[in-house]
């Protein structure tokens, strides 16, 4: 880190509560003279020390193991100290107020992790991928989270950039020496580098959608008039009796929640009251919570009586209250009892036979962009993707400019700019901004 030496930072790394051993980290210049006066002695760099941790009056705190990493062989690039003790919130408490005593400062929300990224340990998407990898809602998002964290996405970047790279070189090498008259468009080399980088920006972007699906699942709300089956599904959709189930309308009166799994997609699906008008206060509660819901759905699954609603009418009635844009799926559930006419886009299902949820759970897949977890998946987040599309676009604007105008100035130009923009993915180029706002969204300790 450049500037004058930073403050040495402390956190329970630990969540909240009671546990069977509780951790306490420390990084910083002055973590050696912290462990010193903590410890009664700076333990051995890398080896695990039973020692007791001790108060300013010089007695036990807390007794447990006491791990030293000097700098720069730590996850921080800095002086680490961790000491493992009992997990009580008490202790921990203690632990971290005594450090601060000692000197240190309390850390920000992943500021350990942005300290790894600015001493060039881990780089940006590496970074961005431990915090999905606590966060993951599958095991398929946790694999992909993993395999970022272990370079594998800015293996895929730094590709891309070196391939922009060569691209680039090559063409103002040839604008700095006209007199050797390259034809851009009958260059094979050019040509062939730049549909290479076409393919490969395709390759990346597909991947990056499928670690964004991952990453941030889908939240779906099943809305409807009341007894048309809506708790049913939720039930069949998670494989077990999330919700009551009841032939009285208005059983459902608060919303339901539940996080499934499909197929390693994290789907967030909410069980709403049923939409009529309501009986009493507390169903109009319920009402108005159902209303707010589907206002921040990713989808709706509207659900109709296809034995009692064959066209319908319930979705026609209710379709205007629904926000602007809001996609829906349209459901006729019960359809062992009838048979209808299922128009483009809906899906015609039996919540109590299973009868089309495999095709529910296909929408919902496609909903997402999902379409199942590869093994070369990558865990990604929205900025990523967007720089992404950013830096395809000034390549595609860079090939017109090859094609159509023979502008080698321009073509350059546009390749600076898709270098750029892959750069901010992986934190080569970034701003104060940016990282104040990725690493806000850590937890206290990592």
């Amino acid at each position: 880190m450049n500037g004058a030496d930073p403050a040495t930072i402390v956190a329970a790394a630990t969540p909240p509560g009671r546990g069977g051993i509780g951790i306490v980290r420390v990084s910083g210049p002055r973590t050696p003279e912290l462990a010193a006066a903590l410890l009664g002695k700076l333990p051995a760099a890398r080896y695990a020390a039973l020692a007791a941790f001790l108060d300013g009056q010089g007695q036990p705190l807390d007794a447990g193991i006491a791990l030293y990493f000097p700098a720069p062989h730590s996850y921080t690039g800095e002086h680490v100290l961790e000491l493992q003790g009992h997990g009580g919130p008490v202790v921990m408490d203690a632990l971290v107020a005594r450090l601060v005593e000692l000197g240190a400062t309390r850390a920000a929300p992943g500021e350990f992790t942005q300290r790894a990224f600015l001493n060039g340990k881990i780089d940006l998407t590496q970074a961005e991928a431990v915090a999905d990898l606590i966060d993951a809602g599958s095991r398929a998002a946790a694999s992909a989270a993993l395999r970022s964290l272990q370079g594998d996405f800015r293996t895929r970047i730094e590709a891309l950039r070196d391939a922009i790279i060569e691209l680039r070189a090559y063409i103002e090498a040839a604008i700095d020496f006209p007199d050797e008259d390259i034809d851009f468009l009958t260059d094979l080399a050019v040509l062939d580098r730049l549909e290479a980088a076409r393919a490969e920006f395709v390759a990346v972007e597909a991947s990056a959608r499928e670690g964004i699906a991952l990453r941030d699942g889908l939240t779906v709300v099943i809305a409807g008039l009341p007894n048309v089956g809506k708790s049913s599904l939720l039930n069949r959709l998670a494989g077990y009796d999330a919700a009551i189930v009841s032939e009285l309308p208005g059983t459902t009166r608060d919303i339901v929640r539940e996080h499934l799994d499909l197929d390693g997609l994290p789907l967030h699906v909410l069980d709403t009251a049923g939409l009529r008008q309501a009986g009493d206060e507390v169903e109009e509660e319920g009402i108005r919570r159902a209303r707010a819901a589907i206002g921040r759905a990713d989808r709706v699954l509207f659900v109709v009586d296809a034995l009692n609603d064959p066209t319908a009418t319930a979705y026609a009635a209710e379709r205007d209250r629904l926000p602007d844009g809001l996609p829906v799926t349209l459901v006729f559930n019960k359809s062992d009892l009838a048979t209808v006419a299922v128009p483009a886009g809906a899906v015609a299902v039996s919540a109590r036979t299973g009868a089309g949820i495999d095709q529910l759970r296909a929408e919902l897949k496609a909903a997402a962009g999902y379409q199942g977890a590869e093994a070369g998946t990558v865990s990604a987040r929205t900025r990523q993707l967007e720089a992404l599309r950013r830096a395809h676009a000034h390549l595609e604007q860079g090939a017109r400019q090859l094609t159509e105008r023979r502008a080698g100035e321009l073509v350059a130009e546009d390749l600076r700019l898709c270098q750029q923009a892959l750069a901010e993915i992986t934190g080569e180029f970034t701003t104060e901004d940016l990282l104040g706002r990725i690493f806000s969204s850590f937890c206290i300790g990592k």
